[in-house]
C-alpha cells in the first residue's frame, strides 16, 4: 500500500505522502503499538508535535516498525510557549532527542499566537534549522493570511505547508486559494469532522453508496481531489486500513459540489480561530 500512495512536491522540492496519520493523542505502549500499525498499514507520514507529549512514542514507533527512516516522513510542531527564538530553536532540539532522530521531515509552528507577537521570531528559528540541516521542510499550522504575510514580508521565506482545520463543515476555500497562489500546501487536521464526521449526511452517503465504499474514504477522497493532505487518526487496523484505501475511485464534479455544499458560517469543531485561540 505504501508504494502505491501518491506524493505532493513542496515549493521547496521536498515530498510528502498524500495522506498522513495524526497520532494525537496515542500515548504510551498502547499508542506506540497503534503507529507501529499504522506503519505497518502503509502510512508513510506521521503527525506529532510537542504539545501532543508523544514524540518518544513516535520515535519507538519508527524503530519497532522496521521501515528505513528515510522511508518514513515525520511532522512535529514548536509550541506557542516556545516562540522566541532561542526557545524555538531548543524546541527542535528537544523534539530531535525524544524522537531519537538525527533530522525532522517537517517542522511547523503549531498557532501563530498573536497576543504573544513572536511568531515572526520562531519563524527565522526554523529557516535557521534548516539551514543546519536538522530540519528538511518548514511550515505553519493555523495561520491566516495576515500571518502568512507578516513571516513572508519578515523573512523572504514562504512555508511549505500550513496545516489548518479542514473538513466538509468547515472546507476553508478562501485560505486554500491563499496558499495555491503562494504555493503552500495545504494540510487537512482533523479532515473527518472528528466527533461532527458528516458520515450520514446524504451527499457522503450518496457517494458511499455510489462507490462501493466507507463514508471516511469519501470524505477522504474529498480532501485529496481539493489538493489538500489529510490526517486522519485511527487505532483501529482495519480503519487505518480503509482510510488509505482512498486511491481507486474519484468523486464526479457534482459529489465533489455537493459535500463541499455541507459547508456551515462557521463549521469549526472548538471555536479555534487563530485570531484569538491560543496554544501555549
Amino acid at each position: 500500500m505504501a508504494s502505491a500512495i501518491p506524493h505532493y512536491t513542496l515549493n521547496d522540492g521536498n515530498q510528502l505522502p498524500q495522506i498522513g496519520f495524526g497520532t494525537y493523542p496515542l500515548t504510551g505502549d498502547e499508542g506506540t503499538k497503534a503507529i507501529v500499525s499504522a506503519i505497518e498499514n502503509g502510512y508513510r507520514l506521521l503527525d506529532t508535535a510537542v504539545n501532543y507529549g508523544n514524540e518518544e512514542e513516535v520515535g519507538q514507533a519508527v524503530r519497532q516498525s522496521g521501515i528505513a527512516r528515510e522511508n518514513i516522513a515525520i511532522t512535529t510542531k514548536i509550541p506557542g510557549r516556545h516562540h522566541e527564538y532561542d526557545h524555538a530553536t531548543r524546541s527542535v532540539e528537544d523534539s530531535l532527542r525524544r524522537l531519537g532522530l538525527d533530522y525532522i521531515d517537517l517542522v511547523l509552528i503549531h498557532w501563530p499566537n498573536p497576543s504573544v507577537g513572536k511568531y515572526r521570531e520562531a519563524w527565522r528559528a526554523l529557516i535557521d534549522l534548516r539551514e543546519r540541516d536538522l530540519v528538511r521542510s518548514i511550515g505553519v499550522s493555523n495561520f491566516t493570511e495576515q500571518h502568512l504575510d507578516d513571516i513572508i514580508r519578515d523573512s523572504g521565506v514562504t512555508p511549505a505547508v500550513n496545516q489548518i482545520e479542514l473538513h466538509p463543515y468547515f472546507p476553508q476555500a478562501e485560505t486554500r486559494a491563499v496558499h495555491a497562489n503562494l504555493g503552500i500546501q495545504t494540510e487537512s487536521w482533523s479532515p473527518l469532522g472528528k466527533r461532527s464526521a458528516p458520515f450520514d449526511q446524504r451527499p457522503v452517503t450518496d457517494a458511499a453508496e455510489a462507490h462501493g465504499v466507507g463514508p471516511s474514504q469519501v470524505i477522504l477522497r474529498w480532501q485529496l481531489q481539493l489538493g489538500a493532505l489529510p490526517l486522519p487518526k485511527s487505532a483501529n487496523p482495519e480503519r487505518q486500513r480503509e482510510n488509505l484505501d482512498v486511491f481507486e475511485f474519484e468523486l464526479s464534479e457534482q459529489q465533489m459540489a455537493a459535500i463541499s455544499g455541507l459547508a456551515r458560517r462557521d463549521g469549526r469543531l472548538f471555536g479555534g480561530d487563530p485570531n484569538v485561540h491560543e496554544e501555549m
